[in-house]
């Protein structure tokens, strides 16, 4: 396994990140990949910690820059979390609902990540 990719059920650009927050704020947007690595602004320190010390690098990205092969892996269902093989391939590990099961702690996203990557015969390349 080359990587893994979060993509975020959000759009990167500035008027994408504020509408994101306000609407996150009132009840009308949510992205449990979001609620795991990012605070009210900014990225968690615990998440950075866990992300650190994964064997490979964990690598995020918004709906809007997310790489046509993840799109093309995933049919467009965010937010998720896919691995990236070596020759390239994109294997889904994590979908909205695992994510959510998650309740927004880094260190139940390494678990569900170790799971998923067990249960797809994935091993690291590092």
């Amino acid at each position: 396994m080359r990587r893994l990719i979060g993509v975020y059920d959000a759009d990167g650009t500035v008027l994408g990140e504020l509408s994101y927050f306000v609407r996150a704020r009132f009840g009308a947007a949510h992205c449990a990949l979001c609620d795991i690595t990012h605070g009210r602004v900014r990225e968690r320190d615990d998440w950075r910690r866990c992300r650190d010390a994964l064997p490979v690098p964990f690598e995020t990205y918004h709906r809007n820059d997310q790489p046509p092969g993840v799109r093309a892996a995933t049919g467009g269902a965010l937010p998720v979390v896919v691995a990236e093989t070596d020759d390239g391939t994109i294997v889904p590990l994590l979908d909205g609902g695992a994510l959510a099961g998650c309740g927004g702690s880094p260190e139940a996203l390494v678990a569900a990540l170790d799971a998923a990557m067990a249960a797809a015969g994935l091993a690291t390349s590092t």
